[in-house]
């Protein structure tokens, strides 16, 4: 790149510039990929991934069991600002979870040969050498693993999970499932202590079949248990045998997405199902949180508050789903199902303050939750994680936590399983950085455009993602976080316009908009422009011309500016009369409806990778445009901001050569894709400058389809 123009503020330097607020919060400090624990050497393409995660007793070394691969991987986090893979260990078989004991690590491991033939061990680890030192045969399928607060004794659930594909999926699938508990002292096990807890006929739902899920252990002792599948709660007591029991219920909800129609739709209802709980944790002495995933006939999108004697004291009903909506990670796609699908569950004390974490898979986030009074936990902020939460570790000694992000897309160019670090701060949440009024529902931002009279105040459009309900955003930038005030559906002929993929959008006459479509032949959606009125209804559609169209391809307009009567499009990517490496700027004449282009030259791509223009802005003597590769986290080379002089920009007729504009770097926005700690995010893709002059910057989040789901949403101050 050529050297960038110098002059504009920093990402980092305006979230530290925000006023501190009263109360401290958790916020990123660090970022690793599992693929780093790996050996030098290693396939690091193979598939991986950080799923349970628990930290060693002096909180400096973090372990996470890794399915695809068949390890625990180490991590040092002395320095959390800074972890250092440690490498990783073998464990012949699946593990589950991993926990310390003193010095050594205890780990579950699952080798079972069929679902009608569970089979599993303890392995002990010893993280000086690296090496498992020790076994012992558990008896069936092991999934989660806790140890007694003094590390007295371990306990296993032993799931001997059903197979989903058999019959309808659901119970009974014998063998039955069972509570295993393990003495522990001087590092090793003690094996021949194995002590088996029956769980069958206790549920009311296939007493016979008890699938226990997760485990927890509480000061005295005593072991609760989730029974998923069978929807039940058990308590253990201190000698090893059933104390209590409880069927964990049902819930109705209002106010919830239940369709996957590419729709942010929360006025449906879903009829009372059951919990079926997944990660279970005690809060105290008496009571329990639990994670209301769902696996066979429930899941409930939320969490609850128990009493140990059964009564429900707490349930968080649509709550959080509603939240997570309001920050732009509500999963659209599993609206039909599970939505934002609660999972992962974990405690913790931080400044005095008893907490609950929640991890929802789906969403990509982590609920953080006061529960000082337990009849009425209140949500304290929501954490952006890797894609699919599913382990949590409090490190409260330390003021830190963790999470393990069990996803690995970089088969399909996503990006790779994480673990991510936080810190609680005596500052201000850095995230979310935009979020909506209630009931407003987002996404997959794309293009962006600025009011021109009111400074702070801009618009943006969704794309494809939400293909039902194209819609247009106000955003208020004023605010901190920035504020999406109101939604506009586009429309035509009164009822939601299909068969859009907006990515682009600019001022219109009469307080409408203009707003470009990329286009996808393979799914028949055209390639066009639109002017919609201040309602956001359809009132002209401009299609491109047939010289054009004879060499499209699917990476069409990502961005739309206007300069008097002529409208200025930004094409992503090389269509088929293009040489390599220059895209065109297109320029429509709304006026005599004539077509010109020139080309833009984009920067040298990596190898593997591609380069294309995400959006285009007009403001003084300048076109501001975005260039960026496909390629995220430690492989993203070039997200930078350009710009070209408006003398350049003389159209020729696009059945002739075009001539070539001279760009300048303005900004690597790199840097500032980085500044929350997080990888840096593939898809930059709005730009504009507000009434004051003011640069501003939105990435597309996808939609939350195997993307974590983060928006980052920052000025690069002023531009002119």
């Amino acid at each position: 790149m050529s050297a960038p123009i110098t002059g504009f503020v920093s990402l980092l330097a305006l979230v530290a510039a925000v006023p501190a607020l009263a109360e401290p919060h958790f916020n990123r400090i660090a970022t690793l990929p599992v693929t780093a624990t790996m050996a030098d050497g290693a396939d690091v393409a193979r598939e991986s991934s950080a799923e349970i995660i628990s930290a060693s007793e002096d909180g400096m070394t973090l372990v996470y069991t890794d399915s695809p691969l068949g390890v625990i991987g180490l991590i040092d986090i002395t320095d959390p600002q800074a972890p250092r893979a440690l490498g990783q260990v073998d464990m012949g078989g699946e593990p589950t979870t991993a926990v310390f004991v003193g010095d050594m690590v205890f780990a579950g491991v699952n080798t079972s040969d069929s679902y009608t033939a569970p089979s599993g061990r303890l392995a002990t680890v010893d993280p000086a050498t690296m090496a498992v030192v020790a076994e012992c045969d558990l008896g069936g399928q092991p999934d989660a693993v806790a140890k007694a607060p003094d590390g007295s004794f371990l306990a296993v659930a032993i799931e001997n999970e059903r197979d989903e594909d058999l019959g309808d999926g659901g119970l009974p699938q014998m063998p039955a499932g069972f509570v295993v508990k393990l003495p522990v002292a001087d590092g090793a096990a003690d094996c021949a202590a194995l002590q088996v807890i029956e769980m069958t006929g206790l549920a009311d739902i296939h007493p016979e079949d008890p699938e226990p899920e997760f485990v927890d252990v509480n000061d005295a002792g005593e072991i609760v248990v989730t029974l998923q599948e069978n929807n039940h709660i058990v308590i253990i007591g201190a000698d090893g045998t059933v104390a209590s029991h409880f069927p964990a219920g049902e819930v109705a909800l209002e106010g919830i997405d239940t369709a996957r129609d590419g729709a942010l739709d929360f006025t449906g209802s879903k009829p009372a199902a059951p919990r079926e709980p997944d990660a279970v944790k005690w809060i105290d002495a008496d009571h329990v949180a639990f994670a209301n995933e769902g696996d066979w006939k429930g899941g409930t999108r939320g969490w609850s508050v128990f009493h140990r004697d059964g009564t429900m004291v707490w349930d968080a009903g649509n709550s959080l789903e509603q939240a997570i909506a309001a920050i732009g990670h509500y999963p659209e796609h599993r609206s039909h199902t599970k939505g934002a699908e609660p999972e992962g569950m974990e405690t913790g004390t931080f400044g005095g303050i008893p907490m609950v974490f929640v991890a929802a898979e789906r969403a990509s986030v982590i609920g953080v939750y006061d529960v000082s009074d337990v009849t009425a936990p209140r949500l304290h902020q929501l954490l952006p994680s890797g894609i699919s939460p599913e382990g949590i570790v409090a490190i409260p000694a330390r003021n830190l936590i963790a999470s393990a992000n069990e996803f690995d897309g970089r088969a399909d160019g996503a990006a790779g399983s994480h673990v991510m670090i936080y810190e609680w701060q005596d500052a201000p949440a850095a995230y979310p950085m935009i979020t909506a009024d209630e009931g407003i529902g987002w996404g997959a931002l794309s293009g962006l455009v600025a009011d021109a009279d009111r400074p702070g105040i801009l618009y943006a459009v969704t794309d494809s993602v939400y293909a039902m309900a194209p819609a247009i955003l106000t955003i208020d930038a004023t605010q901190t976080p920035a504020r999406i005030t109101e939604r506009r559906v586009v429309t035509r002929m009164g009822q939601p316009a299909q068969k859009l993929d907006l990515e682009g959008i600019a001022l219109g006459p009469d307080g409408g908009f203009w707003l470009a479509s990329e286009g996808r032949a393979d799914r028949l959606v055209p390639h066009a422009v639109y002017r919609v009125d201040a309602k956001g209804e359809i009132r002209e559609e401009i299609a491109l011309p047939a010289e054009l169209l004879a060499h499209e391809t699917r990476f069409g307009i990502e961005g739309i500016t206007v300069q008097g009567d002529v409208l200025w499009m930004a094409v992503q990517r090389e269509w088929g009369d293009d040489p390599a490496g220059m895209v065109k700027l297109l320029a429509y004449d709304t006026a005599t409806q004539g077509w010109g282009a020139v080309h833009y030259p984009l920067e040298t791509p990596a190898d593997g990778a591609w380069m294309g223009l995400s959006e285009i802005t007009l403001d003084g003597d300048w076109a501001y445009v975005l260039e960026r590769d496909n390629q995220i986290g430690d492989a993203a080379a070039t997200k930078a901001l350009y710009r070209v002089a408006l003398s350049d920009l003389t159209p020729a007729p696009l059945d002739g050569p075009l001539p070539v504009v001279t760009k300048a770097l303005v900004r690597d926005l790199i840097p500032d894709l980085g500044a929350l700690n997080g990888y840096v995010q593939d898809k930059v893709e709005g730009f504009a400058i507000d009434a004051d002059g003011t640069g501003w910057v939105v990435t597309d989040n996808d939609g939350v389809q195997d993307a974590s789901g983060e928006t980052l949403f920052w000025s690069v101050g002023a531009m002119r």
